[in-house]
């Protein structure tokens, strides 16, 4: 078995915050806000499901809990994911406007 290299960074992914609207993400050494309103499967999960977060590859986010596995891409620019910006949009949409 091989360990890392003394001094160097095991953990590459962590959330460094949370608030009612969203949380943040450390990840490398970019800081990046996740928003409840466009990732809606993060809203009702408990601090100790959100903070099991990982970095399987270095484009990928994976929370294990919550089975849920996001490109890094989808939180910089989540226009470039409709169906990412749909789910926080439909939301917000009563049923009689889909009609």
């Amino acid at each position: 078995m091989t360990s890392a290299q003394p001094g160097a960074s095991i953990s590459t992914v962590e959330v460094t915050n949370v608030s009612k609207h969203g949380f943040w993400l450390l990840i490398l050494d970019r800081e990046v806000f996740v928003p409840f309103e466009a990732f809606l499967w993060f809203k009702e999960a408990s601090i100790g499901k959100l903070l099991n977060v990982e970095l399987p590859s270095p484009h990928h986010l994976y929370w294990p809990d919550l089975d849920i596995d996001l490109a890094i891409e989808s939180l910089l620019h989540p226009e470039r994911f409709p169906l990412i910006d749909r789910v926080g949009l439909t939301s917000h949409v009563s049923t009689e406007e889909c009609s």
